[in-house]
């Protein structure tokens, strides 16, 4: 066994990648040994010569963009907060209105779209818990409404209309090729790619219901902060992407809800279910949707990042919780209280006196963490913390010798980014 010079191993690696540019570091290494079997090499050193052949990785996040949600009225959920844009680089938040007390309650939101947890998707697949609030059932007996052709169940009358909104092309019989994508994404795990789904099912069906539904919804959707994943890729992974995956991914998405189904006019044999999804899928959507939904680029990676950056931990998207900045001070948790009844439904609650005038904010990590570990996490949302208590603790922070200070955050990213 021997240990090359830089030169060598560099011109070794210079082919190596060149020859399979999707590999990973650890995979990369692999490789090496395998293909030169009797040098010593560590991955560590591989990385260091990784590093002076790559163009620089951007140390400035590429922060998200936001915009304020069209024709919003936040009273619909309460009076006393409202929406301010703060500058182009924080986007939009909540500011309060009047005092708020600790403890006291702001405002309870329905989720706009939800991609539950898998426990729970599971169960919601079988009809053992409700296909749109996500209430378990304790019983098949609970179940008070059904779906005429697929197994999914709902708590109440209610919730079944409700769920017109996005069931109908998600449904194992209305949409066969629905349910391919989804087994796909329910072996992945991968719960912003899931949410992209319930999103562009909400937006092709109010596309089909009408001019003025569509705008509204698009207007809740497109004001999701976003950050694209080719975006997050140049600062946030420390691994390659599995760029092979997001194509697949892509593939089954179009395939699903996007590509004419039958030949045109419907065959006149079809179900009465399926002539409905063809019409629907083939009625044309506004050209910024159309881009925004299934171009590969500019719409399809960028719903990822979107669907990522605004999901809340159930799973959830919802149009007036997404406005809450972080700060690693809190003043305000989110809770899911209503579990016997509506699941997904979310309580927003004062943790600190509020006055008129301050920015409502939740914590995206865990604030009993110290900064080293918080600033780490912050990175999968794009931003480096500028909170006051941030400035104060990382005044004389630095990084150890040999790490950048973000960190290591494949396994962190690999359900929300797809890095596989």
């Amino acid at each position: 066994m021997s240990s090359p010079s830089d030169d060598e191993l560099q011109d070794a690696l210079v082919q190596l990648k060149a020859a399979n540019p999707s590999l990973g570091i650890p995979k990369l290494h692999a490789r090496l040994r395998a293909d030169f079997p009797a040098w010593t090499v560590s991955e560590k050193r591989m990385r260091k010569i990784l590093a002076t052949l790559a163009p620089p990785k951007e140390t400035t996040p590429p922060f998200p963009s936001s915009q304020l949600v069209e024709g919003l009225d936040i009273t619909n959920w309460t009076t006393r907060v409202d929406v301010r844009m703060f500058n182009k680089t924080k986007g939009k938040g909540l500011v309060a209105t009047q005092k708020i007390k600790a403890g006291e309650t702001i405002w309870v939101e329905d989720p706009f779209v939800i991609a539950p947890e898998w426990e729970i998707y599971d169960k919601q697949r079988t009809g053992a818990a409700c296909s749109l609030c996500t209430t378990l059932f304790a019983s098949s007996l609970e179940a008070r409404a059904h779906c005429p052709h697929c197994p999914a169940a709902f708590c109440n009358a209610l919730c079944r209309k409700r769920a017109e909104k996005t069931h109908p092309l998600l449904c194992a019989a209305q949409n066969p090729a629905s349910m391919v994508l989804l087994r796909w994404v329910r072996s992945k795990e991968w719960m912003a790619l899931h949410a992209l789904i319930q999103c562009t099912a909400r937006l092709l069906l109010a596309n089909a219901a009408g001019e003025e539904t569509l705008a509204s919804d698009w207007a809740v959707v497109r004001g999701f902060a976003v950050l694209g994943m080719e975006e997050r890729a140049r600062y946030s992974f420390r691994s390659e992407p599995d760029r092979e995956t997001w194509k697949a991914a892509f593939e089954l998405f179009c395939t699903a809800f996007h590509r004419p189904r039958r030949e045109d006019p419907p065959a006149k044999n079809l179900p009465s279910e399926e002539k409905k999804v063809v019409t629907i899928l083939r009625k044309p959507l506004p050209a910024e949707i159309e881009t925004a939904l299934f171009d590969y680029d500019k719409g399809f990676l960028r719903g990822l990042g979107r669907m990522s950056l605004n999901l809340e931990a159930h799973g959830g998207l919802y149009t007036l919780h997404a406005h809450l900045n972080h700060g690693c001070a809190p003043n305000t948790s989110v809770r899911h209280l209503d579990q016997r009844h509506a699941l997904a439904r979310v309580t927003v609650r004062a943790l600190t006196d509020i006055e008129p005038g301050q920015e409502l904010l939740i914590t995206y990590v865990d604030p009993a963490t110290g900064y080293a570990e918080r600033r780490t996490a912050l990175e999968a949302w794009g931003f480096v913390c500028q909170c006051a208590r941030c400035t104060e603790e990382g005044r004389d922070w630095k990084p150890l010798e040999g790490e950048d200070g973000l960190g290591d955050l494949a396994s962190e990213l690999k359900a929300g980014l797809g890095v596989m």
